[in-house]
């Protein structure tokens, strides 16, 4: 395989299956300590690389450079740098409690609707 084959690879697709508005709690990185029993919503979700943000969650200080067109202040601002799926769990609204998401299908007249639902207790995750 030549280099130009190799670039234009695409990477290995992950599946996404949080959604915004979720809560979900840090499992891994560097603010699982910081959200070892508190679980935050989730702000954005990015499918091509994989990645949550997280409300209140892998802090950042981001420097900008005042621009009076648009009425914005400079300094060094806090804002929320994405994390990885991976590193997040949902918590169920039901038992509380971090989990996996499985699916099941159902019909519902002419066409078939699938529902993420929780691993521990078999409760619909979606609101």
């Amino acid at each position: 395989m030549s280099v130009q084959e190799r670039s234009n690879r695409r990477p290995a697709r992950v599946p996404v299956l949080i959604r915004k508005g979720d809560m979900v709690r840090v499992v891994s990185g560097r603010d699982r300590l910081g959200f070892a029993h508190r679980s935050a919503r989730v702000l954005a979700v990015n499918r091509t690389d994989a990645t949550v943000t997280v409300e209140h969650a892998q802090i950042i200080k981001k420097h900008t450079r005042r621009n009076p067109q648009k009425n914005v202040a400079g300094g060094v601002l806090d804002k929320e740098a994405p994390i990885h799926v991976s590193n997040v769990m949902i918590v169920c609204p039901s038992c509380d409690r971090p989990t996996r998401i499985g699916s099941k299908t159902r019909q519902e007249g002419n066409r078939t609707v699938r529902t993420r639902v929780c691993k521990h207790c078999a409760a619909p995750l979606d609101r």
